[in-house]
C-alpha cells in the first residue's frame, strides 16, 4: 500500500489513469523478475498492480494473455501459482534491458540490405526502414539483427540538411522526440522532488520506480537510435537517458530492499541484490555521470 505522505510531486507520478495491466505486468517482470530469476507469484503480481489502481481481475487476465502469447508459463506449488518468463521472453526481455540499462555504443554508419524481404522482427526492428522496395536501411550497431543475405554499410554525410531531411522520412523521430519529451515533463519533478531525499517507504519507491520504467519503455523501445549526425540538433533522448538514470539510482536502495522482504517466487522470497541488479546500477552510474 502506497503511504499518504509521499509529496505533492511524488505523488503526481501514481497518479491519473492506471496503465494497461497487460504492459504494465510486462515492466514488473523485466525490472523485477528478470534479474532475480524470472519467476513470480500470482499474490505478488496482484499486490504490486494494486498499489497501481490495476484489479485482481484485470491483472489476472493480463497473465493469460501474456501466458497465451507464450511469454509466460505456470506452475503451481501447493495452493500457490507461479508464472515465470519463458526462455524466449527472458531472452527478449534482456535485449530490452540492455536498451534500459545499459545501451549499446551509438551507431557510427549505415546497414544497407539490398533485396531484403526478411527484416528483424525482435526489438531492432524499429531500426530498419524499407527506403525502397527493395532496398533497407538501418543504424549499423552491435545489437541490430542482421537479415539474411547481402549486406552493405556506409558512412552517412554528417550534419547535412538532406541526410536529416531523409532520416525523418523514413523513421518516426518526431513521434519518438514527444515521447522522450513528455517523460521529462513528467519525471523531472520527480527528480527534483528527490534530490532532497528518497522515500523511505519500499512500496512507494518500487512503485514510482516501475512507473519510471513504464514510462521510459514506451519511448526508448520507438527509439530506432540513428547516427547523430542525422538527428535533430534539439534532440531529446540523451537529457532523458540521463533522468531516468538519475531517478532510478534515487529510488533504488529503498525499493530493492522492499523487493527482497516482500516478492515471492517459487523458491522464496527474492533477492533484494543479484549480479545482474547491480550491474544495471553500475552502468545507470555511467549514463547519470
Amino acid at each position: 500500500m502506497i503511504p499518504d505522505t509521499l509529496s505533492p510531486p511524488l505523488r503526481a507520478c501514481l497518479e491519473g489513469p492506471p496503465p494497461r495491466a497487460t504492459g504494465f505486468i510486462v515492466t514488473i517482470y523485466g525490472d523485477v523478475a528478470e534479474p532475480r530469476g524470472g519467476t513470480l507469484w500470482m499474490g505478488t503480481l496482484i499486490e504490486t498492480c494494486a498499489d497501481h489502481g490495476i484489479s485482481e481481475s484485470l491483472a489476472r487476465t493480463a497473465v493469460s494473455r501474456l501466458v497465451g502469447s507464450g511469454r509466460l508459463a505456470g506452475e503451481r506449488v501447493g495452493r500457490r501459482s507461479y508464472y515465470r518468463l519463458t526462455d524466449a521472453a527472458r531472452a527478449e526481455f534482456r535485449q530490452a534491458a540492455g536498451l534500459f540499462y545499459d545501451p549499446p555504443a551509438p551507431a557510427r554508419g549505415w546497414l544497407i540490405a539490398p533485396g531484403a524481404t526478411d527484416l528483424p522482427d525482435d526489438l531492432s526492428a524499429v531500426c530498419w526502414a524499407r527506403v525502397a522496395p527493395d532496398l533497407a536501411m538501418a543504424p549499423d550497431r552491435a545489437d541490430v539483427t542482421r537479415p539474411a543475405g547481402a549486406l552493405l554499410t556506409a558512412t552517412g554525410d554528417a550534419g547535412r540538411a538532406p541526410a536529416r531531411a531523409f532520416a525523418a522520412a523514413h523513421w518516426p523521430l518526431k513521434d519518438v522526440a514527444d515521447a522522450y519529451r513528455t517523460f521529462l515533463r513528467r519525471f523531472v519533478r520527480m527528480a527534483g522532488a528527490l534530490a532532497g531525499e528518497a522515500p523511505k517507504d519500499g512500496a512507494a519507491s518500487l512503485a514510482l520506480r516501475l512507473r519510471l520504467v513504464h514510462a521510459y519503455r514506451q519511448a526508448v523501445l520507438s527509439d530506432p537510435r540513428l547516427p547523430s549526425d542525422v538527428l535533430p540538433p534539439d534532440w531529446p533522448g540523451p537529457e532523458a537517458r540521463r533522468l531516468f538514470a538519475e531517478v532510478y539510482l534515487a529510488l533504488s536502495p529503498v525499493a530493492d530492499s522492499h523487493v527482497g522482504a516482500n516478492f515471492h517466487g517459487a523458491d522464496g522470497h527474492l533477492a533484494a541484490e543479484t549480479e545482474a541488479t547491480s550491474a544495471r546500477l553500475a552502468a545507470l552510474a555511467t549514463m547519470r555521470d
